[in-house]
């Protein structure tokens, strides 16, 4: 599956973005799709996750009550509605798609970089103070 991540920008602190992620090829709607994002200097961290139907999100702590992921299958995309943005969430954006496990711990399992083997390119999101 190929994943095309879009919407990053520049953005004061306080305000919003949505972060989009397009797949194609592959049945999309059997992956877990996650989003990470890589701030300069840092390792590349956990944002959030959501299951192959919806059914299960999970959050980095950094972002729970700010950033909700979501999904619509028939469209094959992911968005990343990013809400009360704060310098410390300047990093570029990546979305990953991993082969759904419901049977494994899901959210230790899918908050980490090890079930994710298709990555997108990656989009900016600077947020100024």
């Amino acid at each position: 599956v190929q994943l095309q991540a879009c919407g990053g920008g520049l953005v004061q602190a306080g305000g919003s973005l949505r972060l989009s992620c397009a797949a194609s090829g592959g049945t999309f709607s059997s992956y877990v799709i996650g989003w990470f994002r890589q701030a300069p200097g840092k390792e590349r961290e956990f944002v959030a996750a959501i299951s192959w139907n919806a059914g299960r999100t999970y959050y980095a702590d950094s972002v729970m009550g700010r950033f909700t992921i979501s999904r619509d299958n028939g469209k094959n995309t992911v968005d990343l509605q990013m809400n009360s943005l704060e310098p410390e969430d300047t990093a570029v954006y990546y979305c990953a798609a991993g082969v759904s496990r419901p049977w494994l711990p899901w959210a230790s399992y899918y908050g980490t970089k090890t079930p994710y083997n298709y990555w997108g390119q990656g989009t900016l999101v600077t947020v100024s103070s």
